[in-house]
């Protein structure tokens, strides 16, 4: 259940490499880890000790304030593999294109690891579960060629040869849908000891549950085991003399997965680490400037030195002259069965939120969702009037505002919504036009609904696959069908 590739394991017989005044471009490599927010002691959190990331933050720059441009596995892959915002390849959709209609990319578009074949890099992208001939996670939501990657670890690749390598962990999926005492045993038996309940700070919404607090306490041995992991690809890349040719991200694809976090566009949700390493990239230094994970694609090609392709959307963070985002976007729209259509704009201190289907609840019915021990345990806390005013407007109101307005210098939790403050109707008004502007100008491919066809198409690869059918699935896909044509 948890074996990883035989990449984290550093090799006997390492291939030959070249002397690092021979090499000319860098290595390129991507760690991509799986529903985790920024809880690594670098970035602040007190409750446990990450070293490993914290070395690679010293030994790079640390950006404390990169945000994903969608908050759930596939569209965000799919931005990050282009360059490109999800909505404007219209891969916005969670796992969409995956029955008998399928989604390509529009015009010149590509993905990034056919630019670096294509410039003579051996291309390979491994991590938990790829091992023999499968490869690591992709979860496009586009047609793409196998055959973009030549494998799922540089071992392959001729002596000398520059390399791309996505490295994808499991990151927040280890601990499951609930707190999971093989998992603990796991991480005691490993790690040496487990994160304490008593422990753990919760933001102020959730309530202080044990199961939700074991759940969190997991959730951060999560981050450490993950802090492992990032330490074995780099002892493996310093053993094989790789390392200081090497330019190393550190990134997950969403925040936390919980009630706000994953799927949803508050902090908890987009806000997520992003750590780079290697030759030319400035030490121990932090920036604070605004960035998006489809930076990154832009950044690498630059560094190994290809030109960046006019159609991508992402900057190059390390250029000379490079003038810093004065604000960042994000898009969620259907999760699964569940329909959604929600857009944000953050700059440094406020967040504005255009909530398109407000008459729908805030945790919609979702079989994923739902499955989780956290959200029966909220709807089971909801059910018994045992939460409190802030919880339940957050996470139970009837339906939501239309638009929010969040300070974070005095809100860093967005609880406080201002969008019907008069005194910040002028912010108010210019966060809706930058917002209105952006989806204009990126050709947000959400302002039209979904087609049903589409949707029809994805949901019998949900239904079927020779699994049993989940009657709690057609339910939802019943109800999120009356709600559009309802006009929820």
């Amino acid at each position: 259940m948890y074996r990883l590739s035989a990449f984290l394991i550093p090799l006997v017989f390492a291939l030959p490499t070249l002397a690092a005044e021979r090499v000319k471009r860098p290595n390129i490599v991507w760690i991509i880890v799986d529903d985790m927010s920024a809880n690594f002691s670098c970035y602040g959190e007190k409750t446990i000790q990450t070293p490993h990331i914290d070395k690679l933050a010293s030994d790079g720059t640390r950006f404390s304030k990169a945000f994903v441009t969608a908050p759930v596995c596939s569209p965000c892959r799919s931005a990050l593999i282009t360059g490109c915002y999800q909505t404007t390849i219209g891969a916005h959709h969670h796992r969409s294109g995956r029955g008998e209609l399928k989604i390509r990319l529009p015009g010149d578009v590509v993905p990034a690891p056919v630019l670096f074949k294509k410039a003579g890099y051996y291309t390979c992208i491994g991590g938990f579960g790829a091992t023999g001939d499968k490869l690591g996670k992709t979860d496009y939501n586009f047609e793409w060629d196998r055959a973009m990657y030549d494998g799922n670890d540089w071992t392959g690749r001729k002596p000398g040869q520059p390399f791309f390598m996505q490295v994808q962990l499991h990151g927040g999926k280890y601990r499951g849908q609930g707190p999971n005492k093989n998992w603990q045993a796991r991480v005691l038996k490993e790690l040496g000891s487990n994160t304490k309940v008593g422990d753990v700070k919760l933001p102020p919404y959730y309530p202080r549950d044990p199961l939700i607090l074991q759940d969190w306490a997991d959730y951060l041995d999560c981050c450490r085991y993950t802090d492992k992991e990032v330490g074995d690809v780099i002892a493996r890349l310093e053993k094989e003399k790789l390392l200081d040719d090497t330019l190393i991200f550190f990134m997950t694809d969403h925040g936390i997965s919980h009630a706000r976090g994953k799927q949803f566009l508050y902090d908890e949700g987009t806000h997520v680490p992003f750590v780079v390493r290697g030759p030319g990239v400035p030490k121990g230094t932090v920036r604070d400037d605004l960035i998006e994970h489809i930076d990154m694609a832009a950044t690498s090609l630059a560094s190994a030195g290809i030109d960046v392709p006019t159609w991508m959307q992402g900057r190059d963070l390390l250029a000379k002259g490079y003038a810093k985002r004065d604000a960042v976007f994000a898009a969620r729209d259907r999760c699964d069965e569940t329909m959604e259509h929600i857009r944000s704009v953050r700059t440094d201190r406020f967040k504005y939120i255009r909530n398109y289907l407000n008459e729908r609840p805030h945790l919609q019915p979702c079989r994923y969702k739902d499955d989780k021990a956290i959200v029966q345990k909220l709807r089971e806390l909801h059910a018994a009037k045992m939460l409190d005013d802030l919880t339940e407007k957050l996470l139970f109101a009837k339906q939501r505002p239309v638009e929010e307005l969040y300070d974070l210098a005095a809100d860093p939790h967005e609880v406080n919504n201002l969008a019907g403050d008069l005194k910040h109707k002028d912010t108010l008004d210019a966060m809706r036009k930058r917002l209105a502007d952006w989806e204009e100008r990126t050709d947000d491919k959400g302002r039209k609904p979904e087609p049903m066809e589409m949707y029809d198409s994805d949901m019998k690869v949900y239904l079927g696959g020779g699994k049993k059918t989940n009657d709690e699935l057609k339910r939802n896909i019943e109800l999120n069908k009356k709600w559009a044509s309802e006009g929820k």
